[in-house]
């Protein structure tokens, strides 16, 4: 087998390329060929300094996950990085692409750092529910000082060339046409400098800064205590950062990779593995070769510009796709595309992007007010009232006027996308496209697979979701499809608990302290109660707090009493109206004070959700179905998704817990088949 680490010597300097693809991860072979290399450049005499490059599109973009938990191979990185580290010639990182995790410890060990104007450096191991193991929370704080460095490693963001040497991560930005070459130069001006090996490690003065100011790390647990709530690796990190902060570089280093264990075998960091591999593996479709055809989208048709139809439009225009947006009425479609801009005019305020880019977006939006100016989109998303005589209508149209090899979309959330296709005379041609809201902001697009849509078409979306920034899970039709069927439930069983005499409040908080970022009823108040509960065709809780015109936080209060800045406090007028409702529904008064007992009622009947939706196959695999749910309804990262929750507590436990409730509340809450036969199997999603 090749070597993935060859070397060559041009003007005295070693190039050494690592070519590990697709990105470069450093893995044994890696490390070992780099390590090899390293060490024979370092003994030829005709070296005078040495540059670490990498081929392909990216820098080592990090370590190889699959290595995680399994026995160290070596060399480790602690050897390797020994090896650069305390060479007696001069080592230079050449990045580009990105230098992420363990690539960018790599480069910190390197002496110096030559990044080109579109690379990317960062720590980003806390979305993997772990720290930077090989040295990166000692090195961080030597340059940049504490409080910078927990910010780049509890973020994980990624820091882009100029601001990487503006905070000394990088020593110059090249361009990025020769980096090999430039890399080569800077090497020599070393060498004729006088060949010096700077340490990182050596650095003292920017921990003695933050050494003198000990209240800087509880200062910042203090500031961030809610966003890094359940999440164990921030904790971890500002750890680290005191010790490298306090006490010698070597104890620094042997404190980090205490923390470093601790964190790999967490629930926790396996969750936001698990979810890290889960997001990538959506788009595999078993039975779709990978070299199936896709239709090229090269402009796109979006019928409705209300909140959702703008949103939707935005994700092209920022992938720089050209939207035709049709409304009824003039007065509807001003008023889209001023939402439209005065979103992006938003971002540009806040810095996140330019004026010149606001402008560009704009100038993508053809606004229309007939169906026929769709006629040569290469897709047609519609995006008009939940309503399937509308939808089979605007169907029916596209049918007759969209070009022959158009794809025609649905945005429906629930409507039977079968029945919807049956309006064309090309049901091949028709694909749910899902959007969550906002639609412009949620990763989430479920891409729904009719009875008779076409593998090009499924190919396409799949690929497209990528395209425009969104992670694509596929669905089969069924009511709700994969993430709304799936917490429904839940909201079933926090409106049966309210009615039964817990309250709301008690409800709310059982789901914040799993995890959640609001209870169900904060959520509804939040959307709107008009909104959710206009459909209902019977007596409801909901329904009665609309009728005394409470509407949630928009309107007078809702489940929750607000204040002037939308606090919210208990609301004795919500009790009354919900145990009035109660009463004249004959719903016996039984209330749970039990946090676990509450706990168990609502998320245990998601997993079986879950578990039916798999045993319909209408997703793919279990994992499919905890990304739906972090990505669209915000379920605890550090969870994993209600499946591989019910992997932790234990599927034989999830089935006796259901067996329990369906003794107490009915046989809704029977397992499923599935569940029944994994407990026995002592199987796990």
């Amino acid at each position: 087998m090749n070597s993935p680490v060859s070397t060559s010597v041009r003007d005295g300097v070693a190039v050494i390329t690592l070519d590990n693809p697709p990105v470069n991860a450093f893995a044994a072979a890696l490390r070992a060929g780099v390590k090899a290399e390293v060490e024979q450049a370092l003994a030829n005499p005709n070296v005078q300094a040495l540059v670490l490059i990498c081929a392909g599109r990216t820098f080592v973009a990090g370590a190889d996950i699959a290595e995680f938990g399994k026995v160290p191979q070596s060399p480790s990185f602690t050897e390797t990085f020994a090896t650069i580290e305390f060479a007696p010639k001069p080592i230079v990182a050449a990045i580009h692409g990105t230098a992420l995790g363990g690539g960018f410890e790599l480069a910190l060990v390197c002496h110096y750092r030559v990044a080109t104007s579109s690379a990317k450096v960062g720590l980003p191991e806390v979305n993997l529910g772990i720290l930077p193991g090989a040295g990166g929370t000692q090195r961080l704080p030597r340059i940049v000082g504490a409080a910078t460095a927990l910010d780049i490693m509890t973020s994980g963001r990624q820091v882009g060339a100029s601001e990487a040497l503006a905070l000394g991560l990088v020593d110059k930005v090249v361009a990025d046409d020769d980096l090999a070459g430039l890399a080569v130069s800077f090497a020599r001006e070393v060498v004729a400098a006088g060949a010096a090996c700077p340490r990182i490690r050596d650095r003292t003065d920017r921990v003695a800064i933050d050494a003198a100011n000990p209240a800087i790390f509880e200062d910042f647990r203090r500031a961030n205590a809610r966003r890094f709530r359940g999440f164990k690796a921030p904790e971890g990190i500002v750890k680290a950062v005191e010790a490298a902060v306090t006490i010698p570089f070597d104890d620094g280093m042997a404190r980090e990779q205490a923390l470093f264990e601790e964190l790999v075998v967490s629930n926790e960091s396996a969750a936001q593995r698990h979810l890290f591999f889960a997001k990538r593996g959506t788009a595999h479709v078993p039975d779709i070769a990978r070299d199936t055809a896709t239709i090229a989208i090269d402009s796109v048709g979006v019928i409705g510009a209300g909140t959702m139809g703008g949103g939707i439009a935005m994700n092209f225009l920022n992938a720089g796709i050209p939207v035709t947006m049709v409304e009824m009425t003039q007065a509807a479609l001003d008023r889209g595309i001023g939402v439209i801009r005065r979103n992006y005019e938003a971002s540009a305020a806040k810095g996140r992007i330019t004026q010149e880019q606001v402008e560009a977006r704009m100038a993508l939006i053809t606004p229309a007010l007939r169906i026929d100016d769709l006629a040569q989109a290469d897709l047609v998303i519609e995006a008009v009232f939940e309503s399937m005589e509308v939808k089979k209508q605007v169907f029916s149209q596209l049918g007759r006027i969209a070009k022959p090899g158009a794809i025609l979309a649905s945005n429906t959330s629930f409507l039977d996308l079968n029945e919807i296709a049956g309006a064309t005379q090309r049901p091949e041609a028709v694909v749910g496209l899902h959007f969550f809201s906002p639609a412009n902001v949620m990763r989430l697009l479920e891409v729904v697979r009719g009875e008779h849509t076409s593998a090009e078409v499924i190919a396409t979306a799949m690929k497209l979701a990528k395209r425009i920034g969104k992670v694509p899970v596929l669905s089969r039709v069924c009511p709700g499809f994969i993430a709304n069927r799936l917490l429904a439930p839940r909201g079933y069983q926090a409106d049966a608990l309210a009615l039964e005499g817990t309250s709301v409040e008690a409800i709310d908080q059982a789901l914040t302290s799993y995890g959640f970022a609001m209870g169900h009823f904060q959520m509804m108040d939040l959307v709107g109660l008009d909104v959710v509960g206009r459909d209902a065709k019977t007596r409801t809780a909901m329904g009665d707090l609309v009728a005394a015109d409470r509407l949630g936080q928009k309107k007078n209060g809702g489940y929750y009493d607000y204040d002037e800045r939308r606090r919210a406090t208990p609301s004795p007028v919500a009790a009354k109206i919900i145990a009035d409702v109660a009463a004249a529904t004959g719903v016996e008064h039984k209330p749970v004070s039990d946090p676990q007992q509450l706990l168990e009622r609502l998320l245990l009947p998601v997993v079986n959700e879950g578990a039916w939706i798999l045993e319909e196959n209408i997703a793919l695999r279990a994992a499919d179905i905890d990304v739906a749910a972090v990505l669209g309804y915000n379920w605890p990262v550090f969870t994993g998704g209600p499946m591989f929750w019910a992997n932790t507590i234990g599927i034989e436990q999830v089935v006796h817990g259901l067996n329990q409730l369906a003794s107490q509340h009915g046989q809704s809450f029977r397992p499923s088949p599935l569940l029944v036969r994994m407990a026995a199997a002592g199987e796990v999603f």
